[in-house]
């Protein structure tokens, strides 16, 4: 999941802290997860990454194998 957080960042230009800003998630969060020491996080939380790197959660927190 890490990955496709941090892939959709750099698309949408937005560094750890601007995504952290618009989220309202943390900044040292973003960067657990990105990093994939964190593998588990609220629902809250995948939905306030995803609607501010403006993708579905779908997209960065699930796999096409699931």
């Amino acid at each position: 999941m890490g990955f496709k957080i941090k892939e959709a960042r750099e698309k949408e230009n937005l560094s750890q802290a601007e995504l952290a800003r618009k989220s309202g998630v943390s900044q040292n969060l973003i960067a657990r997860l990105e990093s994939g020491s964190l593998t588990n996080t609220t629902t809250d939380t995948l939905f306030k990454i995803s609607k501010a790197l403006n993708v579905k959660v779908e997209q960065i927190f699930f796999t096409d194998d699931v």
